[in-house]
C-alpha cells in the first residue's frame, strides 16, 4: 500500500476541512454529508502521487462499498475517479472509526447496475446527478484487503 507519501488537502476549502474533522474524530464529527452518512475515501494521486482524501457516501453491501464518481453530475469525472483507475492498489477507506485498505476496480454490466441501486438507496439525488449528464456515471467497487 503506497499511500504513506506526502499529503495534499483538497483545494476546495471545505472538502479539506470535512476531511480534517472527519479523521480527527473517527467520523464522529463530519460523519454525514447532506444527511446522509459519509466515508473518506483516499487514493493516490494519478498526476502527483501525492496521497488525496476526499468525503464520499457511504455505499455499502456490509463487507465492500461502493464510490460513485457523480461530482453531481458535472459533465466530467471527478480527479479521484483517475485515481482510481490508475492506482486500484492504492486505496483506503475509512468509515467511521474503522480504516480500511481496499482495491478498486469499476464497475459494469449486472454488477454495476446492482450498485447503483444500492447507491441511489443510500443517497437518491445519484438519480437526479445521472439525469443531468450525458456521461454513464462510474461505480467503483472497493474489497477489503487482507491484511
Amino acid at each position: 500500500m503506497a499511500l504513506d507519501g506526502e499529503y495534499e488537502p483538497n483545494a476546495w476549502d471545505w472538502v479539506a476541512d470535512h476531511v480534517a474533522r472527519y479523521e480527527a474524530s473517527g467520523g464522529a464529527d463530519g460523519g454525514t454529508m447532506k444527511d446522509r452518512p459519509c466515508v473518506v475515501l483516499t487514493t493516490k494521486g494519478a498526476r502527483s502521487g501525492k496521497t488525496r482524501k476526499v468525503p464520499v457516501m457511504r455505499v455499502s453491501d456490509g463487507e465492500r462499498y461502493a464510490v460513485v464518481a457523480s461530482l453531481g453530475g458535472a459533465p466530467n469525472n471527478p480527479v479521484w475517479a483517475n485515481n482510481l483507475m490508475t492506482f486500484p492498489q492504492d486505496v483506503r477507506l475509512q468509515d467511521g472509526p474503522r480504516v480500511l485498505d481496499c482495491t478498486a476496480h469499476l464497475a459494469e454490466g449486472a454488477e454495476r447496475a446492482t450498485w447503483w441501486d444500492r447507491a441511489v438507496a443510500a443517497f437518491p439525488e445519484y438519480a437526479e446527478y445521472q439525469g443531468k449528464t450525458d456521461r454513464v456515471i462510474p461505480v467503483f467497487v472497493l474489497e477489503p484487503v487482507a491484511g
